[in-house]
């Protein structure tokens, strides 16, 4: 059995789990709660890096970050299902996911600002730089042509999904007002992809 090393609130933990529940290997993974934060939790000799999450295999080998777990995925649920085969498309799919993944990591950055520092230390540069980051590619996102997920999503709409998500968990709902397209679209992939509602972060 796989063991997936996660915690709830993780954006990139939820694509993970998405992905193994459309490509039906739920009943095939563990899920083990990791704490990033702790120097005795065995998740850093499973990721040097110390970060989540991490998808060991029945062989003992690790496989992170999200990005590569997906891959891995897709190639063990015999491939073309959540990365397209044909290039070009494989490319466009990977372009989102790579994007949604940098929203992800800046809005985590921010949150971390103000978890670890008080916050008469906070850096105001530090958090708009963060901030302009998603502001630009929500921006971009609203204005693109995002097609309609399906039982089975691609990489790229799973992150979409997970980056929109966690805006909702962490930032209280604020990006929807001003990108309504962007909240239709999630609206309808939480419809036909359950797995994302299973999914919602906690904590």
């Amino acid at each position: 059995m796989m063991i997936l090393r996660s915690a709830p609130p993780s954006p990139f933990a939820r694509k993970v789990r998405i992905a193994l529940s459309v490509l039906g290997f739920d009943g095939e993974v563990s899920v083990e709660a990791a704490d990033t934060g702790d120097a005795h939790d065995s998740l850093r000799a499973q990721n040097p890096l110390g970060k989540i999450p991490v998808l060991i295999v029945e062989d003992g080998t690790a496989f992170y970050d999200s990005r590569v777990i997906l891959e891995y995925l897709d190639n063990r649920a015999g491939g073309g299902k959540i990365l397209p085969r044909e290039a070009s498309r494989r490319i466009t799919v990977l372009r989102l996911q790579a994007l949604c993944d940098g929203i992800m990591d800046a809005a985590i950055l921010i949150v971390y600002e103000g978890r670890w520092r008080a916050v008469e230390k906070h850096e105001p540069r530090w958090l708009d730089h963060q901030a302009g980051k998603v502001s630009r590619a929500l921006a971009a996102l609203e204005a693109a042509s995002l097609p309609r997920a399906g039982v089975i999503p691609d990489v790229g709409q799973i992150a979409l999904a997970c980056a929109l998500g966690y805006r909702d968990f962490r930032f209280d709902r604020t990006w929807r007002n001003a990108h309504p397209r962007l909240a239709a679209w999630l609206e309808d992939f939480s419809t036909h992809v359950p797995a994302f509602v299973a999914t919602a972060p906690i904590g």
